[in-house]
């Protein structure tokens, strides 16, 4: 038959404590990591965005601007219409580029419910002793 809280010595009780504790340090660490693991999969997932239109992109800007650059250079030099096309092609990057660390600099990975939850924790415990 288990003792009530108020038969057991202070050595038990803080016994008690200390193992409460223990698991509570424990569950707190896997809430993290699960946190954590959540966190890093959105962001994973965004960067596969960023570099999947990246690729296509390219592709697609390589025949657009061989069509532009022959067009051009009906009435221009052939460096001068290959110069422009590629100024405009380096800014357009340059804003893709930007777009997507914006989405990437919104993106919180502090774990805010572990966070929460050890503010719980430390007030438990200032109550338990």
């Amino acid at each position: 038959m288990q003792q009530s809280r108020e038969d057991r010595s202070l050595g038990e009780l803080f016994a008690d404590l200390s193992r409460q504790t223990s698991q509570l340090i424990h569950q707190e660490v896997t809430l993290a990591k699960t946190e954590m693991t959540d966190k890093a999969t959105r962001v994973g997932k965004n960067l596969g965005f960023v570099a999947a239109g990246g690729v296509i992109l390219y592709a697609g800007f390589l025949a657009l601007l061989a069509t532009i650059i022959i067009l051009l250079a009906k009435v221009m030099a052939w460096w001068l219409a290959a110069l422009i096309v590629g100024v405009v092609v380096v800014a357009i990057g340059a804003i893709l580029v930007n777009m997507g660390l914006q989405t990437l600099k919104r993106t919180e990975l502090t774990p805010h419910e572990t966070v929460d939850t050890l503010k719980e924790d430390k007030q438990w415990m200032k109550e338990q002793i």
